[in-house]
């Protein structure tokens, strides 16, 4: 059972250190995850890896199955997601290179993504205030300070819809709403993951301004791609000394989120929706 997880791209799950590594394929009750989930062990702590556009990078943003990949996490006794993921910085001090741990997020999606396991005759209204998990998104910051990386705790990821990235006019609403980061996926992800009472943390890398910043190059996926290698290996530096860290037990609200946010009848509940669900909320409605 691995007890952590982490959704990146390609590269991230040859962690230095990373041993006796496996690929596993995990069937959901919503379908298949991006791919097949690496396994492998850091000192003494079991990592699950999934790379969340698949291999070679062949799901869009738009087309991710976010549900199967949270769930599949979940199946695997997954307890904590660490995100490691790109962004464009929508503030001066937030440069190409940093890495921001934000903790909220704002949703600028078209709604057509899956976000939450409750549908289909049952209803779970749960806590989302606070949608990244404090003790995580500490333990990242704190590895960050300890190495030397420049990284920014706190702030605001607004969640587009992509792909393609945002107008000029679009990137200058955002700073005027007071948004810090752009990215196209990791609100979804957070959703579920409360859901699925997972403590959840984004770790992102900043690539690029947008396309608001008037004497900085305009967005181009070369350049997100390009920024993103070059801070692979210090987020790999992150990851190995955050994640022995973190096996340990959670006092955080995370681990109980779902405890009072089922408020259909318990009699009512379609019994395939009780079955497919019981990973989740099966300790709640026996």
């Amino acid at each position: 059972m691995a007890k952590i997880g982490i959704i990146g791209g390609s590269g991230l799950y040859q962690i230095e250190g990373l041993k006796n590594v496996k690929e596993v394929a995990i069937k959901t009750p919503f379908g298949d995850p991006s791919d097949k989930f690496v396994i492998g062990k850091l000192a003494d702590t079991e990592v699950a890896f999934l790379p969340r556009h698949g291999k070679g990078h062949r799901i869009s943003p738009s087309e991710l199955n976010f549900r199967a990949n949270i769930f599949g996490m979940k199946k695997l006794g997954v307890e904590q997601i660490i995100s490691v993921t790109a962004c464009g910085s929508l503030k001066e001090e937030l440069k190409p290179l940093d890495f921001v741990i934000p903790d909220q997020f704002v949703d600028r999606t078209n709604k057509a993504r899956q976000d939450s396991f409750f549908t289909g005759g049952i209803v779970a209204h749960v806590v989302f205030a606070d949608p990244i998990c404090k003790d995580l998104a500490t333990a990242l910051y704190s590895a960050t300070r300890e190495l030397g990386i420049k990284a920014h705790f706190g702030g605001t990821y607004l969640n587009m819809e992509g792909p393609a990235f945002s107008t000029r006019a679009e990137s200058e609403l955002y700073r005027k709403w007071g948004m810090d980061i752009i990215g196209m996926t990791n609100l979804a992800e957070a959703k579920l993951a409360r859901e699925a009472e997972i403590c959840y943390a984004t770790l992102a890398a900043v690539t690029d301004f947008d396309c608001w910043h008037q004497t900085e190059e305009d967005v181009s996926i070369d350049m997100v791609i390009q920024n993103l290698q070059k801070n692979i290996e210090n987020a790999k530096k992150i990851l190995q000394l955050t994640i022995p860290r973190l096996d340990k037990p959670r006092t955080c609200e995370c681990k109980d989120a779902m405890k009072f946010a089922v408020v259909t009848a318990k009699d009512m509940i379609p019994a395939k929706v009780k079955k497919d669900l019981s990973l989740i909320i099966g300790k709640y409605i026996k």
